[in-house]
Parts: structure tokens; C-alpha cells; sequence
């Protein structure tokens, strides 16, 4: 059985390029601490499972390694950059999908995407380019034009992803990106990630063990805002009930 290891593991992606990097990240409330020395690396080209019950950390460690929470310790680096310091070059290199993401709802998908591509500076052809891509690869065309005020969880989740994969990014941090999808399109979203991670860098929130084999050979699991397992995926066991048991196990659940 693994447990906390400081390096990424060389068989699931390129060590010698570290693309997200969480170095003693912690997080205080007064006296509580949400995280406490938070760390690990995710090499270029892996997809990275993040894992941990409600209320371990996650959330918060992702809001700190994007940028959106500045932490009590530690550091955060994105493709090198330290989030802290460049917020504006390391947001250049990331795409975020927070769970339950904030949508213009009186917007199109249409409409919302170029108002965003604009604000990171795309214009032109590119822009169009790359709306015709996302639109695509998230299966947003049937809803191209309607207000998301009136789009489905699903199709909401879906514009926030091609939201985040808008500008190209080197890193891709989501949380929950197949929340409210059927399973045809879970199983789209799996692809997607599949064919992301050839060129990306991939960390993934998910409660579904199924997702984690599915597309992570790697998991970093917290808990009580700690690192209590990082490691190749079938370390964690050779079955979804096995990865229960041992997630049981790491987490103390009772």
C-alpha cells in the first residue's frame, strides 16, 4: 500500500515537467484549519484524481492552486508560476471548472463564450475557431442559442467545461465535471478527458470511484485536510468495492 508520496509517479505522466504543484498549502479559519501542509506535483500529461469526503479540503486546495483563495501557508504554481505572485500569467495557463460554476444565465452559450474569449483577449477567426471546437467536443450545438437560464443541469455543466477549455489551457482543474450528465454523457466527457490529457494536464474531483479507474492513474486522496494517500490508482485496490474499503480505510469513515 502507498501513502503520501512527495514525487508523481513516472509510469503516468512526464516528471521532468511539472505542471501543477501544491507545496505546503494550508488554510486557516481562526483556529481551524481547512488544509495543513498540503503538497504534491502533477507532472505534465497525467489526469490526477483528487479525492476526499465532504469537507476534507478539496475544495479549498483547488480554490488555493487557482488562484481564487490565498492561502494562510504555502505556495501554489501553475506550468512554473507562482499563483500568488503572477495571478494574471498563471490564470493564462488554466481552465477551472468549479462545481456548480457561475453562468450569465440571461446569456446563449454563444453569447457567453465570446463575451469570455474576448476578455481573455481572443478575437477573429481564432475566436471563432476555438467556440466552433468547444462547442463541438462539449456537444453544445442543439443549445447553441438558447438562454442557459432555460439549459438543463447537464447542458449547464457542459458550458461551463467548453468555458474552461475555451483559451486552450495547458492545465485543466475540475471539480465534479460529470455532475447532472446521463451516462452517454459521461461517457463523452471520459473521451474528452482522454483526448485533453494527450496535450494537458489533468487534476480531477470526483465522488465516483467508477470515473477515478475509469480516467486517473493517479490519486491524491485528503482527508481532515491532509495528503493520506498519493499514488498509482490500482494501489487503492483492483475493484470499484475495493477502493471503497481502502477509501474507508484512509478516510476513517466508520
Amino acid at each position: 500500500m502507498s501513502s503520501v508520496a512527495a514525487e508523481p509517479q513516472s509510469e503516468t505522466g512526464n516528471s521532468e515537467t511539472v505542471m501543477i504543484e501544491a507545496r505546503g498549502l494550508s488554510k486557516f479559519y481562526g483556529e481551524f484549519a481547512a488544509t495543513r501542509d498540503v503538497s504534491f506535483t502533477v507532472p505534465q500529461g497525467q489526469v490526477c484524481a483528487f479525492l476526499g469526503p465532504n469537507g476534507a479540503g478539496k475544495s479549498t486546495t483547488m480554490k488555493m492552486l487557482t488562484g481564487f483563495l490565498a492561502p494562510s501557508q504555502g505556495q501554489a504554481f501553475l506550468g512554473g508560476v507562482e499563483v500568488s505572485n503572477d495571478r494574471i500569467r498563471a490564470s493564462e495557463k488554466l481552465g477551472y471548472l468549479p462545481e456548480n460554476g457561475p453562468l450569465y444565465t440571461e446569456m446563449t452559450p454563444e453569447g457567453m463564450l465570446r463575451y469570455s474569449g474576448s476578455l481573455r483577449g481572443i478575437s477573429g477567426s481564432s475566436l471563432s475557431d476555438r467556440m466552433s471546437w468547444v462547442a463541438e467536443k462539449c456537444s453544445l450545438n442543439e443549445v447553441w442559442t438558447k438562454p442557459i437560464s432555460k439549459l438543463s443541469r447537464g447542458f449547464r455543466q457542459r458550458v461551463g467545461m467548453a468555458n474552461a477549455m475555451l483559451h486552450d489551457p495547458d492545465v485543466l482543474i475540475l471539480d465534479e465535471p460529470t455532475s447532472g450528465l446521463d451516462p452517454n454523457q459521461v461517457n463523452g466527457v471520459r473521451d474528452l478527458i482522454a483526448e485533453l490529457a494527450q496535450t494537458k494536464t489533468i487534476l480531477l474531483s470526483t465522488h465516483i470511484l467508477q470515473e477515478v479507474r475509469a480516467m486517473c492513474p493517479r490519486v491524491v486522496l485528503i482527508n481532515n485536510g491532509r495528503v493520506v494517500f498519493d499514488g498509482p490508482t490500482k494501489d487503492l485496490g483492483d475493484s470499484e468495492t475495493a477502493m471503497e474499503e481502502e477509501f474507508r480505510k484512509l478516510t476513517q469513515a466508520p
